[in-house]
C-alpha cells in the first residue's frame, strides 16, 4: 500500500491550526459585542465584517486543504475522497455566498449544511474494506467512531442554532473536529507504512 506524500502533512495538518487562528485573531478584532459563544464564526466571515478578508481567506486556504488531501489520500477508498472534496469545495463556496450582516441567508446554510454533512461522512466511506490489515484511520470501526462523533456534534450545533445558547461554541467544536480528522488519517497512513 502506498503512502501518502509527506506534504499531506501539510495540506491535512494547517486545516485545524489555521481554523483556530483565524478565528482566534477574528474574534479578537471583531467589536466587543460579538460573542464567540452565542454567535457563530460565519457572522466573523459576513460582509462588513472586521475579519471578513481573514475568514474568507481562511475558508479558500481550508477548502483547498480538503481537495489536496482527498487527491493524494490513495490509501482511503473513492468515495470517502470524493466526499473529503466535496466537503472542501463546499468550504470554497461559501466565500460566495457569506451571511449578509443582519438575518439569515438561505443560500449560506444550505452550502454550510452540504459541506457539513459530507466532512462527517468522509470517514467511514473512506474505510478500507477487505484488503488486508489498513492504517488505523481508515479502519471502518475507528472511522464510524470518528463520523458518529462529528454527526454527533453537528446535532449538537443544530440545538443550539434552535436554542440560541451557544451555537458559536457547538460550531468551533464540529468544524475542528472535521478539520483534525483528515491530518489524523494522513498520519496513520504514514505511520503504518514506515
Amino acid at each position: 500500500m502506498r503512502s501518502a506524500p509527506w506534504w499531506a502533512l501539510v495540506s491535512s495538518g494547517c486545516a485545524p491550526f489555521l481554523l483556530v487562528g483565524s478565528w482566534m485573531i477574528a474574534q479578537q478584532r471583531q467589536e466587543p459585542a460579538y460573542d464567540p459563544a452565542s454567535q457563530t464564526l460565519s457572522v466573523l466571515a459576513s460582509y462588513g465584517a472586521t475579519s471578513y478578508w481573514l475568514m474568507t481567506g481562511t475558508l479558500l486556504v481550508l477548502g483547498t486543504s480538503y481537495v489536496l488531501t482527498a487527491h493524494v489520500l490513495r490509501q482511503a477508498a473513492l468515495a470517502g475522497r470524493v466526499a473529503l472534496a466535496g466537503g472542501g469545495l463546499s468550504a470554497l463556496a461559501l466565500t460566495l455566498v457569506p451571511v449578509p450582516n443582519s438575518g439569515g441567508a438561505l443560500e449560506h446554510g444550505a452550502v454550510a449544511t452540504m459541506g457539513l454533512v459530507l466532512l462527517a461522512a468522509w470517514p467511514p466511506l473512506a474505510a478500507v474494506r477487505g484488503r488486508g490489515p489498513a492504517p488505523w484511520g481508515l479502519r471502518l470501526d475507528v472511522s464510524l467512531a470518528a463520523s458518529a462523533l462529528m454527526f454527533a456534534s453537528a446535532l449538537w450545533f443544530l440545538a443550539e442554532l434552535q436554542s440560541g445558547r451557544a451555537p458559536g461554541v457547538a460550531e468551533r467544536v464540529v468544524t475542528f473536529l472535521q478539520a483534525l480528522w483528515p491530518f489524523l488519517v494522513v498520519l496513520s497512513c504514514r505511520r503504518s507504512v514506515a
